[in-house]
């Protein structure tokens, strides 16, 4: 039997019952009015009448000669010879209108009161008989609606209690029988669906259940083998994705909806000091009280009340200082992870990433721009202030000639330094744009390219009482170079040199001839640099720790100077420690003896 037929005839059954009960109802109450009228009709209204005549008899016995209620009891008696339903009944209306008569007669014959009060009492007894046999009439008929209604009270109870039960059957019996076989397959389907060996599922009945099975199995076997089918290429993917997440150079950490670490690839536990077993499983909460880097890390993942879809946190600038205390700046990036349910066609929210991108690089070269700035700032107002000085000078007219001369000799001095470091800018911008660096390379004597340099610094060692002290051999063979990048970069190396010497101290200029190379130093008696930053001066806008109190350059001189002297064969490099002065030393090739 089919589910549908067994739901119908459930129906039908209680439909029966219901209708039953209501016919009866309604038969057993027709019939009850039906008494109720004939009882009202037969008995009460005989009474009623009777009533009437007794109050007539009452008028009657204070006025015997009254007219009125003499016609009132006439009136009353006809009314009750037309309604009489009882055996004997019929007499006594009978008995009532002869000694109505007889009444009427004495009253005619105006015979004595006595005689007309005796009548009256009679008239009374014969009322009260009638209305007696009408209430005793009255009371057994009730008798019977009343044991009638009984009876239909508990007929109409037991079909309640019939119809209840059967209710109470159906509705305990119809959702089992319903129930049960749906409840079995859901079952077989979670067998089916969970990672056992069950691949079918069991079919008991030829209903809608079993369809239902049939189909289920035939979409199951479509399953299993699609599953086969993309089994391989999902494990394909995960395998490229989690390889692609462990060699990221970026800190990456998933987490769920409920903010629980999901996957920490390498970089991240290396930058938290955390193994995979310390971060997966853990709450981002429970995570941020454990450390004030875990705190910063999670701020603004606990900080957003809400997620909305497409709103994404600004990105958060994060320090860490590793092992040695030095500071590395990252940039904490949190997204939130949004999917497309196909079923639904909804956007889902469906976890957050956490991304730690080393930004040490960009955040230096910002500081060290920034130091540039200000230095070239400096750089520049300063002869700029001294040429406007200058010029208000040269307008005053009380100035002597000599005074005139001396100022004009400091404004070209001034503008000078203006060029040089104008040319250092135009020179960087050159090497940036890769227009390469154009060399006139040529046989070149040392001796004049070091009495050039010193002639150009000579005012500056004078104002510092610098003693100079040049250190040349008498045999020194020529250099195949450029003469003018290569006397520039000996400038700059004085420069710096005259920068950081203190006021007296000397300054050496050597020159070697060492195998196939010419080697020229400058020695200094400054403060030293510290090996760790050896190479790092020889960068671009590169700034160093200073603790003597000398103002820096642009750090610009000495990156194109290493520039220059690569670019013919030779080698540029420092010898420093602290405490102890500096030494920058470079290289240039022998000229070949034909072209010397």
């Amino acid at each position: 039997m089919s589910l549908k037929l067994k739901i119908r005839l459930s129906i039908l059954v209680m439909l029966t019952l219901l209708l039953g009960l209501g016919g009866y109802t309604i038969l057993t109450i027709q019939q009850l009015n039906v008494g109720t009228r004939s009882i009202q009709r037969a008995n009460f209204r005989s009474v009623e009448y009777g009533e009437q005549m007794l109050r007539a008899l009452e008028q009657l016995q204070d006025q015997p000669a009254a007219t009125a209620p003499l016609a009132q009891l006439r009136w009353a008696l006809t009314r009750e010879a037309a309604n009489i339903t009882e055996a004997g009944e019929l007499e006594l209306v009978d008995t009532l209108t002869q000694q109505v008569a007889e009444y009427q007669r004495l009253v005619d014959d105006r015979a004595p009161t006595p005689q007309q009060l005796a009548k009256l009492r009679q008239l009374r007894a014969e009322t009260h008989r009638m209305m007696q046999l009408n209430a005793a009439s009255f009371n057994a008929q009730t008798a019977r609606t009343a044991l009638a209604a009984g009876r239909a009270r508990h007929t109409v109870l037991l079909l309640l209690l019939l119809s209840t039960a059967v209710g109470l059957g159906l509705i305990v019996r119809l959702p089992r029988v319903v129930l049960r076989p749906l409840r079995r397959l859901r079952a077989d389907v979670e067998d089916v669906a969970s990672p056992g060996p069950a691949t079918r599922v069991s079919i008991a009945k030829n209903d809608e259940v079993g369809a239902v099975a049939l189909a289920l199995n035939r979409a199951f076997g479509y399953m299993q083998d699609q599953r086969s089918v993309t089994r391989a290429a999902l494990a394909t993917e995960r395998s490229r994705l989690e390889s692609l997440i462990e060699h990221l150079d970026e800190g990456l950490l998933l987490l769920d909806p409920e903010r629980c670490v999901l996957l920490a690839n390498p970089v991240a536990r290396e930058l938290l000091g955390r193994t995979a077993a310390d971060l997966v499983g853990q709450r981002a909460e429970e995570l941020s009280r454990e450390s004030t880097l875990l705190h910063d890390l999670f701020r603004p993942l606990l900080e957003q009340e809400s997620v909305r879809a497409g709103e994404t946190p600004a990105p958060v600038m994060l320090t860490i200082h590793g092992p040695d205390g030095d500071p590395t700046y990252y940039q904490l990036t949190l997204n939130h992870i949004v999917s497309r349910n196909r079923e639904t066609e909804r956007t889902e929210f469906v976890g957050h990433i956490l991304s730690l991108r080393n930004v040490s690089d960009f955040k230096k070269l910002d500081e060290v721009k920034s130091s540039y700035l200000a230095t070239i700032s400096h750089e520049l107002k300063t002869p700029l202030a001294s040429i406007k000085l200058s010029l208000m000078l040269l307008q005053d007219e009380r100035t002597e000639p000599e005074e005139r001369q001396r100022i004009a000799d400091g404004i070209r001095d001034e503008t000078q330094r203006l060029l040089g470091m104008v040319g250092q800018l135009l020179a960087v911008s050159r090497l940036d744009a890769g227009a390469g660096i154009q060399l006139d390379l040529q046989p070149i004597t040392l001796a004049e390219v070091v009495a050039y340099a010193t002639d150009t610094v000579q005012p500056q060692l004078d104002d510092k009482e610098l003693q100079l002290q040049v250190e040349l051999p008498a045999d020194l063979p020529a250099a195949r170079a450029d003469v003018e990048k290569t006397t520039w970069v000996l400038i700059n190396l004085l420069a710096n040199g005259i920068r950081y010497s203190p006021r007296g101290a000397a300054l050496t200029v050597r020159a070697y001839h060492h195998q196939e190379q010419l080697e020229i130093s400058v020695q200094d008696c400054g403060p030293g640099i510290p090996a760790q930053y050896h190479e790092r001066i020889f960068q671009r806008f590169a700034q160093i720790p200073n603790t003597t109190g000398h103002k820096g350059s642009s750090g610009l001189g000495l990156s194109i100077s290493r520039e220059f002297i690569a670019a013919q064969g030779g080698r540029l490099w420092v010898e420093s420690q602290p405490g102890q002065g500096s030494q920058f030393r470079f290289t240039l090739p022998l000229a070949t003896p034909e072209k010397v």
